[in-house]
């Protein structure tokens, strides 16, 4: 029992252990047992069930996501399609990844069709590429980063042999957002495109699309998409008007002392004419033969036909006859009112006859008809939509700052700016723009707003609250938990001093009266000795005394 209390007392390690006050030492105790707990049910292998099976790419990866995030040990099997968690935590895992939509796998696609079902029904069939093809077009919505899930609802009718009893399909579309994620017009029209183009005869505007709140996003009619063009097209025309009017301006008249707006109208009305116009015909010489048709006759000695018309024209003609008369010496002329005699007119006929025989009969004819083109110009123009129709803008200048004083532009320099607006907006009268520049000094105004009401004082007050907690709660920790732990260390110091001394003195003590006892025991030793000696050898005891006596008495 002394050699353990020799060795406790020579070891400081334990001796310093010893003078710690009791509640530090249960303290410590406490934390080591804490540790070695720790460090058992670390090292020991935790008993892991699963937690999903059959499990998508997508889906895995946002469960292993969260098991990261909150240091939840994890391990895959069957080739990464389950999940396998600690048992004490699979039911938790599953409600609160259920709350959060996980996993999304619950659309099935075109995998229904994997397996034939033989001996069912054309309905069942029907039903089934219904369901599959809902589950596709679910899936392919929920690609989109905005959208957390989605579920699709298509209400194709049957097709039937009359036109007059056809009916159109309609679908409708369910999306669950994230959390402060929203939807863009033209996101909502992309969503009906799909759905639309992915069903026969399916129109993009009998496509209903809501959300998770039930707000409706697509527009009846699906004008949506075709709006938000719209907008875009006029906000950016007004845009860009506005940015090359600052940009002249700015310079001249200094950064931010120029304020611009600017309305546009834009006709987005689809028009196409077509217009059909005639000029008057050009020259002969210069303009464009259609067609031309000529035709010439020419005929020379050819005789009319002669005779009386019947069967004796068709009879070879009698050997001629001429008949031979004497002609008086000296004719004369016939009297006026009587005839002349035959026979001279006879011989007047074969005089005629003789001398038309002699000359040569021609018969020339000559036909011609020129045709020449129209000129016709035929005009088909197709207006494009988004024809500006007016730009109306107003400018404001401010004053100029001369000698700390506000003073107005001259008329010159208004001129001026007027004229630069105009090309920069590119001003057209006959389009009817309008220009209004104003000179005009700007007026700041600061609102007043109450010192608790001010988010600078809000955000001051919440630091110092923050500053005030902190030195409140470590001030709390200093009475309650470090003081007392200080004050019981330097207790213990003080004790262990005074301990420490009082032990030196106990210690000193015990010398002295080792000392003093050793002393005690010299003293009767060396007296038994003496009686001895004198008992023994008196003279040798008398001679040591009288030498005794005798240095005293030299000394005195």
């Amino acid at each position: 029992m002394s050699t353990a209390t020799d060795w406790m007392n020579r070891n400081p390690v334990l001796t310093r252990l010893n003078e710690l006050p009791r509640p530090v030492l249960l303290g410590l105790g406490a934390a080591l047992i804490a540790i070695f707990v720790v460090l058992a049910l670390w090292m020991r292998e935790p008993d892991y069930r699963t937690l999903f099976s059959n499990v998508e790419g997508r889906d895995g990866g946002a469960i292993v996501n969260i098991l990261n995030q909150r240091n939840i040990p994890y391990k895959f099997a069957d080739n990464g399609s389950t999940i396998l968690v600690p048992a004490d935590q699979v039911y938790t895992l599953r409600l609160e990844l259920a709350e959060q939509g996980l996993p999304r796998g619950g659309n099935v696609g075109f995998e229904l069709l994997d397996k034939p079902n033989f001996g069912a029904s054309q309905f069942t069939e029907e039903v089934t590429y219904q369901r599959a093809l809902e589950g596709e077009l679910a899936r392919s919505i929920e690609a989109l980063q905005p959208v957390k899930s989605a579920r699709v609802h298509l209400a194709i009718p049957r097709q039937s042999l009359f036109v007059r009893d056809r009916e159109a399909p309609t679908a409708s579309v369910l999306l669950t957002l994230f959390p402060a994620r929203t939807l863009s017009e033209s996101q909502v029209s992309a969503i009906a495109w799909l759905v639309s183009s992915s069903v026969p005869q399916l129109n993009a505007a009998s496509v209903s699309i809501v959300d998770q709140d039930g707000h409706l996003l697509s527009t009846p009619g699906g004008t949506a998409g075709m709006n938000s063009t719209r907008r875009n097209f006029i906000n950016d025309i007004e845009q860009r008007t506005t940015q090359r009017i600052l940009t002249l301006l700015n310079p001249i008249v200094g950064q931010g002392n120029v304020r611009a707006q600017v309305s546009a109208t834009v006709d987005f009305a689809q028009r196409e004419q077509t217009s059909e116009t005639y000029r008057p015909n050009e020259t002969p010489g210069t303009a464009a033969v259609r067609s031309k048709q000529t035709s010439d006759s020419a005929q020379s000695d050819v005789l009319p036909p002669q005779g009386v018309p019947g069967a004796l024209t068709n009879q070879p003609p009698a050997n001629a006859t001429a008949p031979i008369q004497s002609a008086p010496a000296n004719p004369q002329p016939p009297a006026a009112g009587q005839s002349a005699p035959a026979g001279a007119a006879s011989a007047g006929t074969q005089a005629l006859g003789t001398r038309g025989s002699a000359a040569t009969p021609k018969s020339v004819r000559n036909d011609a008809t020129v045709n020449y083109e129209v000129d016709r110009t035929i005009d088909h123009v197709k207006h494009e939509p988004g024809a500006l129709q007016r730009l109306s803008v107003a400018v404001v200048v401010n004053y100029r700052d001369k000698d700390g004083k506000a003073e107005p532009l001259g008329s010159d320099e208004m001129a001026n700016i007027n004229a630069l607006v105009k090309q920069a907006m590119g001003y057209s009268a006959d389009r009817g723009d309008t220009l209004s520049v104003v000179n005009n000094e700007f007026t700041v105004q600061t609102p007043s707003v109450k010192p608790w009401e001010d988010p600078v004082y809000r955000n001051l007050a919440l630091q110092v609250l923050k500053v005030l907690l902190i030195l409140a709660v470590l001030f709390f920790l200093w009475r309650s938990v470090v003081r007392p732990i200080v004050h019981g260390f330097a207790n213990a110091q003080v004790e262990r001093v005074k301990n420490e001394a009082h032990l030196e003195n106990m210690r000193e003590q015990r010398r002295q009266d080792e000392m003093r006892a050793s002393e005690l025991n010299r003293y009767e030793d060396n007296l038994n000795t003496a009686r001895q000696l004198a008992n023994s050898d008196p003279r040798a005891v008398a001679m040591v005394l009288r030498s005794w006596m005798d240095s005293k008495n030299a000394k005195s």
